[in-house]
């Protein structure tokens, strides 16, 4: 349906996208969703294995698969998911990456992670256009659907003859698991083709998780709504659907990007519970053509005694390795990357790179390295705490940077 796109071929970096990627790293250490990859490293070898042992044919021949990331604040976990979204889009996957956040996409409410998941859908796209704005969630994915499917269609046929290759294409689609969500698919596909804006929001505020108001679904018989009992259910329809419209799956990236406050104990087992059941799902291959990245800052939410505990601890247990244990579900970015000052200045030197295209700048090879070397030393031999040295020493490079540029103006 869509063409795959070559995440790694070279790309000419323009000056605005340069400047995009340094701004974003020096306010706050976070890579953009586009330019991570001109300064990415040491995780090349993970990236291929995924590339080859689950993107490439495993989960689009109906495999799934589940990894724990674990990193510290500022230890990558961000950047790694982009590069995974990446790689997923040039396979010609949708992916959905979300900021797990207490008060809105807790992991214990099922309900609200499919709200999420569905409001950040990502069809793939060409991601240099992602720093001018782009169209993301279901209803993206929905209309693009239809105006590829009825693009050329469309202009070959009588407006007579038009229903019947409606009628066609969405009889490809399901059987799924719960014809509500059929149903409403089909009717949202309907809606688009006869330019009916009201039915196709009212249907869209349904597969949003929205509760619009139920005796106006019926007539599309929609009878079903989101709650604990069918988010779940609601997930795995979500994937089905889009492997019946030709893409290759579905590809789910959740950042934990802040710490989890105290929780109640009905919270935690709620929580616990539902992700034994996600990665049980894959293991057993219930959610077919999906792969689930569970990044955390760290462990500790695994720490106890009761049988749920030992149960995930052993769920989680093995390590992924690259090619040397591809299998494995955890993804311990501490461990990769080699020795961290030669990691650091491989990063420096890479952004050293783009600040001069940002800034029509050249720097002196001499001073940039001793200038890189001494800033990696320095964040190596300090403790920060919870904030990873990864990040902190990108923000000091780029102040570096701008030091440099400033002082050689000035003599």
């Amino acid at each position: 349906m869509t063409e795959a796109l070559n995440e790694e071929q070279p790309v000419e970096l323009s000056s605005i996208y340069a400047r995009h990627i340094i701004q974003a790293v020096g306010e706050s250490g976070q890579p953009p969703i586009y330019g991570y990859q001109f300064f990415t490293a040491g995780i090349g070898d993970y990236l291929s294995v995924i590339d080859q042992e689950y993107l490439a044919n495993y989960i689009p021949q109906g495999g799934s698969s589940f990894k724990l990331v674990v990193g510290t604040y500022g230890g990558g976990k961000t950047h790694f998911l982009y590069s995974v979204q990446g790689r997923a889009w040039s396979y010609n996957y949708v992916t959905s990456y979300i900021e797990l956040k207490p008060d809105e996409t807790p992991l214990h409410n099922l309900e609200f992670v499919y709200k999420a998941i569905v409001a950040n859908l990502l069809y793939p796209q060409d991601p240099r256009t992602l720093l001018e704005g782009y169209d993301k969630g279901i209803e993206a994915v929905l209309k693009t659907w239809y105006y590829q499917k009825t693009k050329d269609l469309l202009e070959t046929i009588s407006p007579d003859e038009s229903q019947e290759a409606i009628k066609n294409i969405l009889s490809e689609l399901g059987p799924f698991e719960s014809t509500s969500y059929l149903n409403a698919i089909k009717h949202a596909f309907q809606a688009l083709h006869e330019k009916n804006d009201d039915n196709f929001s009212l249907i869209i505020q349904w597969l949003k998780g929205e509760k619009p108001p139920s005796l106006e679904l019926r007539k599309f018989q929609i009878n079903e709504k989101l709650d604990k009992s069918t988010a779940f259910k609601f997930i795995r329809c979500l994937i089905r659907w889009l492997r019946d419209i030709d893409y290759n799956g579905l590809i789910i990236l959740m950042d934990e990007a802040e710490q989890t406050p105290s929780m109640s104990t009905k919270q935690r087992e709620k929580l616990l519970n539902n992700l034994r059941e996600v990665i049980d799902a894959c293991s057993k291959g219930v959610i077919k053509g999906s792969m689930i990245f569970y990044a955390v800052p760290d462990e500790s939410f695994l720490d106890g005694h009761t049988n749920i505990y030992e149960a995930l601890n052993q769920r989680l247990s093995t390590v992924f390795e690259g090619v040397k244990n591809p299998t494995g579900v955890k993804i311990n970015l501490e461990s990769v990357g080699g020795d961290p000052e030669e990691f650091l200045k491989e990063v420096g030197q890479k952004l050293a790179a783009i600040y001069e295209r940002a800034y029509d700048y050249s720097f002196t090879s001499s001073p940039l390295n001793e200038k890189i070397q001494k800033v990696a030393k320095a964040v190596l031999e300090k403790k920060f705490g919870e904030i990873n040295y990864r990040r902190l020493f990108v923000q000091e490079i780029i102040k570096t940077f701008h030091e440099m540029r400033s002082t050689s103006a000035t003599v």
